[in-house]
């Protein structure tokens, strides 16, 4: 079996597929296991690290209630990959043209596109659903003011932090493109609204949280409703993200390759978000917060850092995961320790081969950053089998 902790002091048991575990993030799911409406147990992934409230690497299952903080502000975060009919022998010999032809029409950071790029059918969809969210919660119209003239805009673009997108390799020299975002501004922006909500109506019922960051919307209660549309929203605006950021890397590629065409269909995957699901005997809503969904069958991608291996996954559908698996590696140290350890001669030492980023602006982002994907890989042997091993040959930071 590959659960290698279990925690028995909360009301329900929290099962760890790791020993690789910091005592915060320990602590957090100590929190979440004694909350009254968990369902049967907690799970944490091979990757589980500390959060915001509740662990990244948690798959958390609730009756009658969900945890806006669990879910994060990144909603329906995700990965996005196709392969292509290429070969690693068809690529040039110098692969900067490629991503800078990519960098040019994928806005990366806080950038956005200068004018809108999607479809108006996305456009409008999108729209449609916007407004009914502005017109329930007309307070979070202020908070939206900006990014309400700017959400069709980002929608194509990449954000930053371990956002990326990068050209592979797999095991047959095929050549893929990975992908890495989520929901922009505007999931940030809903995702922050909502957990500030839910904190005030927990302070206005006087109900006692083992930790703040934990605060929930009751089935029945007031914003419930409304926050499960909004969450929605936001998920189906992240997959629309990532399709329209792989149409526009596709169009980039094809000025500066040879001749190809998609080989297979893309894997488009959350592994932030909520979803209803049926688990050991009940319907529940299971929040993801940094794993997916990986039920029988179902193809999957897991990330390794920038200079690491990446994989293609199928799942097998383990009842004791709720039919889920990590996200990637997951981080092992902060953001502010990785700059304090390392400098540029360290990122081009451990991305060589990597046409990339080596600046100072991206070391928060260097490989020793996070855990080894080896290990994660092999501590979730029972919950997915590898289909595709992916090697990076360029990577585009955000």
């Amino acid at each position: 079996m590959p659960v290698k902790m279990t925690l028995n002091k909360g009301k329900v048991p929290v099962k760890i597929y790791t020993e690789e575990i910091e005592s915060s993030a320990l602590d957090q799911l100590h929190n979440i296991s004694q909350l009254p409406f968990i369902h049967h147990h907690v799970a944490a992934m091979p990757d589980v690290h500390t959060g915001i409230g509740a662990t990244i690497g948690a798959v958390i299952p609730t009756r009658g209630a969900i945890i806006p903080a669990a879910v994060g502000v990144d909603i329906g975060c995700g990965m996005n990959a196709t392969r292509l009919s290429l070969n690693a022998n068809e690529l040039p010999d110098t692969l900067k043209r490629v991503r800078l032809a990519i960098e040019e029409v994928v806005p990366v950071g806080f950038d956005m596109h200068k004018s809108i790029q999607a479809q108006n059918s996305t456009i409008k969809n999108l729209n449609s659903g916007l407004e009914k969210i502005v017109e329930q919660h007309p307070t979070i119209a202020k908070m939206l003011k900006k990014i309400h003239k700017t959400w069709t805009q980002q929608l194509g673009s990449l954000g930053g932090g371990n956002h990326f997108i990068e050209l592979c390799l797999d095991e047959n020299q095929n050549v893929w493109v990975m992908l890495h975002s989520g929901s922009r501004g505007i999931g940030n922006t809903i995702g922050r609204y909502f957990i500030e909500l839910a904190k005030k109506d927990m302070e206005q019922h006087l109900i006692q949280l083992p930790d703040r960051n934990l605060a929930y919307f009751p089935e029945g209660a007031q914003h419930f409703d409304d926050y499960v549309e909004a969450v929605h929203w936001a998920q189906e605006y992240a997959l629309s993200n990532r399709r329209e950021m792989m149409r526009l890397i596709l169009e980039a590629l094809h000025r500066e390759l040879p001749p190809f065409t998609v080989t297979k269909e893309a894997i488009n995957c959350h592994h932030n978000y909520v979803a209803i699901e049926e688990h050991f005997g009940e319907q529940v809503f299971l929040t993801r917060k940094g794993a997916i969904r990986a039920g029988e069958g179902e193809l999957g991608i897991i990330p390794g850092s920038m200079g690491a291996k990446s994989y293609i996954v199928q799942g097998k559908g383990n009842p004791e995961s709720f039919c889920s698996c990590a996200h990637g590696a997951g981080r092992r140290m902060s953001r502010t320790e990785a700059k304090r350890r390392f400098n540029k001669n360290d990122m081009a030492l451990q991305t060589q081969g990597v046409e990339c980023r080596k600046d100072k602006g991206v070391i928060d982002e260097i490989p020793s950053a996070y855990k080894s994907i080896d290990v994660v890989m092999e501590n979730q042997n029972d919950l997915v089998e590898v289909v595709h091993t992916l090697k990076q040959v360029v990577c585009v930071k955000g």
